[in-house]
């Protein structure tokens, strides 16, 4: 299940998609909605993504774990759209026969979903500021802030 959507992620269908009777790991990351970033209250995240690429290296990354680990099952879903706090922005789990494959394979498909897929965040901040995030860029100046 790779899947990008704009409604709620279902964290059981995710964690039942991976089940198997061949997995005696099953490893699920849910990325969140946090309410405090850099001493800085957040009140929603906003998510875009050019939907048919993003999908196309979601495909890839899946495709490269699999390579790179002994998975039985992999899912990714990512959400669009505009999330409160405390709502799942994304959830990644990875089954394998053994816990380490399925640990890694999790944690290197969510560094890279966010070096590399086309999925752009936007925080909305509680005293109406607004900003573009994206990994390795520095924090924009308050020039740069709407």
């Amino acid at each position: 299940m790779i899947q990008l959507t704009d409604s709620p992620i279902d964290v059981a269908a995710v964690i039942a998609g991976v089940r198997s009777p061949d997995a005696g790991a099953v490893v699920l990351f849910l990325g969140t909605v946090r309410e405090m970033t850099e001493g800085r209250e957040t009140r929603m995240l906003e998510y875009e993504a050019y939907a048919p690429m993003a999908q196309r290296v979601l495909d890839e990354l899946e495709a490269e774990a699999r390579r790179r680990w002994p998975l039985v099952q992999c899912a990714v879903v990512h959400r669009l759209g505009q999330l409160p706090v405390g709502q799942t922005s994304v959830a990644i789990a990875a089954s394998a026969a053994h816990r380490e494959p399925a640990f890694e394979a999790t944690r290197w498909l969510i560094d890279q979903i966010k070096q590399r897929v086309p999925i752009w965040k936007k925080e909305h901040r509680s005293d109406g500021a607004s900003h573009w995030v994206h990994p390795g860029l520095d924090p924009p100046s308050a020039a740069q802030e709407t």
